[in-house]
C-alpha cells in the first residue's frame, strides 16, 4: 500500500484534501469508530450517535465512489477501544508506506497520530483542512505582533478579504455589524408561530447506531427518542434550505432571546452539519448573501449569521491553534468550585436552568446565548474550574468539537484565558434572563433580589462575582459601571450577599 488516508469522524468532507491524488490501484481509506472518543468525556448519546451515523453514511458514499475503507466499527470484536490501538493494527496489517490525514481539530488527536507513525516508523502527512477560509498560518500572521486579538478586527479583515457584504472598500449598507439591531425580545405575548426547523426520521443505518448506543453507552447522559439530525450532505444541505426560506428573516433581530419549549426558535440548527464537515460554510454564507440580495432577508440577520461563520467560527479556530497546549490550563479568575450536578439531570428549581438543561438533554442542543448566559454565565458566576465546563460542553452537545467548543467555553463564556478572546466577562443578574426570556414569569426566584428566600441565585452570585474580583476589574473600560454600582451598595447589604452566595455553593439546589 503506497498512502493510507485517515478520515476522522469530524472530517466528513467530501471533497477533503486528504483524498487529493487518491489511487485506488495502491491507496485506501482508513476510518475508525472507537469508544475512548466516547468516553474520553461523558457524551450525550446523541452526540456518539450522530458521528457514527454521519461516519457510516460517509464510508458507504466512498466505497459507492470506488474507494477502498477499511472501517473499524465500534462493535467489531477486534476493536481494541482506541484510536491509537486501531491505527496502530491497521499499520501492521497494510503496512503503508505513508499515512496521509487532515488537520485534526483536537490536539489531544493530533499528538496521538504523530506519536503513533513515530512509533511505527511511518511517515505522516499532514493537509491542511479546505474547509475553513483561512488556514492556521495565516491567522497566525493575523495574530503576529498584536497586543491583543479581537474578533472585530479579524472579521473586518475577512469581510474585506473575501469581499462578502463588500461594496468596495466599504461594507454594505455602512456598518461592519448590526448587534443594536439585534437583540429583540419576544415581550409577553412570545414568539407566536415558529417554523419548526426539518427533521430526518432515523433511517436504518441510523437505527441501528442507535442502538449500538444504547447498548454501549447506556449509563451516559440525555436521550436518543428525539433524535432527527442531518447526517448526510443531502440532508445537510436540506436543513440549509430550510433555515434561509423560514427563519432567516428573523434570525437577526432575536438571535438572543429564548423562549419555554422553544428550543430552536429562528436559529439554524446547523453548526452539527458543519462541524462535522457535511456542509462547506463557503455555501452556507452565499446562500445566506443571496437571501439578501434577492430581498428574501434584512441585512442585519444575514449579517448577523455571517459574522457566525466568517468571523467567529475561523476566530476562534485559530485562538485554539495558536494557544494550544497551553491555553488548556488557563484559569485567570482563580475558579475552583465543582460542576453542580444538576448540569447532567436538569434537576433545579431554577427555571432557566432547567428549562435549558433538559432541553439540552432531550436535543443535545442549545442556542448561543441559552450557552453563554444561562448554564456558562452560572458556572462564570459560580467561580466553577474552567476544566469542569469544559468537559460538559464538549462532551454535552452534537455539534462539539474541542476546536471550537474550548475556546467558546475559556474565552467566550468563562473568561478562564484572562481577555486573550474576549475583551471582558460576560456577567450579567437574573435581570437580563428576565429581560431576554420567559423563563422568570414561572421560576419561584425573584430576579431583582439578591438576598433572602426568593433571591434569584444569579443576581446573589452576580454581585459576588464582583465583589471577588473587584480589583481586577476596577478599570475595566467595559466593567467600570458595574464596579460603580457595587460600590453603591452598603457593607450589611455585601455581607448578606457574601453569606448567600457562600450557602449556594455548599448546597445542592432543590427540585
Amino acid at each position: 500500500m503506497r498512502n493510507l488516508v485517515l478520515i476522522l469522524g469530524d472530517q466528513l468532507d467530501r471533497r477533503s484534501a486528504a483524498l487529493d491524488g487518491f489511487d485506488p490501484t495502491c491507496d485506501a481509506v482508513w476510518m475508525a469508530e472507537v469508544a475512548e472518543e466516547a468516553t474520553y468525556v461523558w457524551s450525550h448519546k446523541a452526540r456518539i450517535a450522530i458521528f457514527l451515523s454521519a461516519m457510516r453514511r460517509h464510508r458507504d458514499w466512498l466505497r459507492q465512489q470506488g474507494y477502498t475503507v477499511h472501517y473499524h466499527a465500534l462493535d467489531d470484536p477486534q476493536n481494541q477501544g482506541s484510536f491509537a490501538s486501531e491505527l496502530t493494527r491497521a499499520i501492521k496489517q497494510h503496512q503503508p508506506r505513508k499515512l496521509v490525514v487532515v488537520e485534526p481539530g483536537e490536539w489531544r488527536v493530533l499528538q496521538s497520530l504523530k506519536q503513533t507513525a513515530q512509533q511505527l516508523g511511518v511517515p505522516l502527512e499532514i493537509r491542511p483542512d479546505r474547509h475553513f477560509l483561512i488556514t492556521i498560518d495565516e491567522f497566525k500572521r493575523h495574530a503576529a505582533g498584536r497586543k491583543q486579538l479581537r474578533l472585530e478586527f479579524f472579521y473586518r479583515e475577512m469581510r474585506q478579504r473575501t469581499g462578502i457584504l463588500m461594496e468596495g472598500k466599504q461594507p454594505v449598507g455602512g456598518a461592519w455589524n448590526f448587534d443594536a439591531e439585534n437583540r429583540k425580545t419576544f415581550g409577553t405575548q412570545g414568539p407566536g408561530l415558529v417554523p419548526q426547523p426539518i427533521r430526518f426520521a432515523p433511517d436504518a443505518i441510523t437505527q441501528e447506531v442507535i442502538r449500538l448506543v444504547e447498548t454501549r453507552f447506556p449509563d451516559h447522559p440525555g436521550s436518543l427518542r428525539a433524535f432527527d439530525w442531518a447526517v448526510t450532505p443531502e440532508q445537510a444541505e436540506q436543513a440549509l434550505d430550510d433555515f434561509i426560506e423560514n427563519r432567516l428573516p428573523l434570525f437577526g433581530p432575536y438571535q438572543d432571546a429564548m423562549w419555554t419549549g422553544e428550543p430552536y426558535l429562528y436559529h439554524s440548527r446547523l453548526s452539527s452539519a458543519i462541524n462535522l464537515k457535511l456542509l462547506d460554510p463557503r455555501v452556507v454564507i452565499q446562500k445566506a448573501v443571496d437571501a439578501y440580495r434577492q430581498n428574501h432577508a434584512p441585512l442585519q440577520s444575514v449579517e448577523g449569521f455571517v459574522r457566525q461563520l466568517l468571523g467567529w467560527r475561523e476566530y476562534i479556530r485559530g485562538v485554539y491553534w495558536l494557544y494550544m497546549p497551553d491555553y488548556l490550563e488557563r484559569n485567570a479568575l482563580n475558579a475552583h468550585a465543582d460542576l453542580p450536578d444538576f448540569y447532567w439531570t436538569g434537576e433545579t428549581d431554577m427555571n432557566c436552568l432547567r428549562e435549558t438543561v433538559r432541553q439540552t438533554l432531550q436535543h443535545g442542543f442549545a442556542h448561543h446565548i441559552q450557552r453563554l448566559m444561562v448554564t456558562g454565565l452560572y458556572a462564570l458566576l459560580l467561580g466553577v474550574h474552567p476544566k469542569q465546563v469544559h468537559a460538559w460542553y464538549l462532551a454535552i452537545y452534537v455539534d462539539a468539537v474541542e476546536w471550537v467548543e474550548l475556546p467558546n467555553v475559556y474565552g467566550m463564556s468563562q473568561f478562564a484565558d484572562g481577555g486573550l478572546m474576549a475583551s471582558k466577562p460576560y456577567i450579567a443578574s437574573g435581570k437580563y434572563l428576565q429581560r431576554m426570556s420567559n423563563y422568570c414569569a414561572s421560576c419561584r426566584y425573584k430576579p431583582d433580589q439578591a438576598t433572602g428566600n426568593d433571591a434569584c441565585p444569579f443576581t446573589t452570585l452576580y454581585w459576588d462575582f464582583l465583589m471577588r474580583h473587584e480589583s481586577a476589574f476596577a478599570n475595566h473600560p467595559r466593567l467600570g459601571q458595574q464596579i460603580r454600582n457595587l460600590r453603591r451598595l452598603s457593607e450589611a447589604d455585601k455581607q448578606a450577599i457574601r453569606r448567600q452566595a457562600a450557602a449556594l455553593r455548599q448546597e445542592k439546589p432543590s427540585v
